[in-house]
């Protein structure tokens, strides 16, 4: 596990590793999710880069709008 330091500007560097596995660049947009004491840093993807995420994923038996309970 990597560690970070708060600068006084309240500024982190995101170890090399991280960057380079996460595709991370500069000027990039993260967005920051805050859970308990927990900080969670999560790329901002364009919306174009997901497509064929799910190719090949089986299909049958799901379930329609009208099975589903409100």
């Amino acid at each position: 596990m990597d560690q970070v330091t708060v600068s006084s500007k309240y500024q982190v560097v995101i170890p090399k590793e991280v960057r380079r596995k996460l595709k991370v660049r500069p000027g990039q947009k993260l967005a920051v999710f805050m859970k308990g004491s927990s900080i969670s840093l999560v790329c901002d993807r364009p919306l174009e880069s997901l497509r064929g995420i799910m190719r090949g994923v089986e299909v049958v038996d799901l379930r329609e709008k009208r099975d589903r309970s409100l």
